[in-house]
């Protein structure tokens, strides 16, 4: 069964661990994340940007297959099902579909319109049990076709979204989605610093988690992050693996190509990558 994810990030704050937030794609992601999850009785979210909501046939496919995978892996640790930087409309799809959390990302609007609609967003969600996060700050990078430089959150606009009754915020602080370039001038935690002063107890989510340095995600942490969103690290490896098992040529041995083998290694390879992040996020038996 699907829960919200107010009360894991309430856990992980209080006990100064993180829990991953891992987009998925296709029914190998899914599979792939929920195994782990479960070999190490960790907490999970499972993350769908709105362009991977769609390539998956709509938010009600999705919610259709993580239900019955829950049931038929005998998944029992707590899962989300999140959508990531969800519009406006996405956000009220996604919440009609079944979804048990949702981001509706309004900081690309000025920080009045940003209020109004995020306000909106939670008086609905809540009112069915869902979790709602929001953003101020855009985070640099892209991601469907969302572009952002890596701005610094303004920690009294995070105040102000905090206080709208949300269950988590994300707030740009020096992250981007995708690879870090070589000049990254690295996470503000003066910035993080300023808004766990603000807004208390409230989870802080940190996007772009993949390539941030392991001591640099534990002081995030230590600062008050409570869920860590990780999507290029799993695509990365994913395609390696399946690279190396074309260019070794197993594809033309036997049915090598059959798409359940072909497919298997980047599936291992995303395993992988899930268990070394819970390992540093510290959600590892916190289940």
């Amino acid at each position: 069964m699907l829960v919200s994810a107010e009360k894991m990030l309430k856990e992980a704050v209080a006990g100064k661990y993180a829990v991953g937030h891992f987009n998925i794609n296709n029914l190998e992601w899914t599979k792939a994340i929920l195994l782990t999850a479960q070999e190490n009785n960790s907490p999970v979210i499972l993350g769908v940007s709105e362009g991977a909501g769609k390539y998956m046939c709509g938010y009600k496919t999705v919610t259709a297959m993580v239900t019955a995978m829950l049931e038929e892996l005998n998944i029992t640790i707590p899962v989300a099902l999140h959508l990531d930087h969800g519009s406006y409309e996405g956000a009220k799809k996604a919440l009609e579909a079944g979804f048990s959390s949702i981001m509706f990302d309004g900081s690309h609007y000025n920080i009045e319109e940003n209020i109004e609609k995020t306000k909106e967003i939670v008086a609905l969600c809540h009112s069915k049990g869902v979790s709602v996060e929001a953003e101020v700050g855009a985070i640099g990078g892209e991601e469907d076709g969302v572009i952002g430089s890596g701005e610094i959150a303004d920690p009294n606009e995070c105040r102000k979204i905090a206080d709208l009754g949300i269950d988590m915020l994300a707030a740009g602080i020096g992250n981007i989605h995708g690879k870090y370039p070589a000049n990254w001038a690295g996470l503000s935690f003066e910035t993080l610093a300023k808004i766990k002063e603000l807004v208390g107890d409230m989870p802080i989510v940190l996007h772009g988690g993949t390539g941030i340095p392991e001591e640099m995600i534990k002081k995030a942490i230590s600062l008050g992050v409570a869920k860590i969103n990780v999507n290029t690290e799993c695509q990365l490896a994913f395609a390696d693996a399946t690279r190396k098992y074309v260019e070794a040529g197993k594809d033309l041995e036997g049915k090598g190509f059959d798409p359940r083998k072909l497919l298997a290694p980047g599936t291992e390879g995303i395993k992988a990558i899930v268990k070394e992040k819970m390992e540093i996020f510290g959600s590892i038996n916190k289940a």
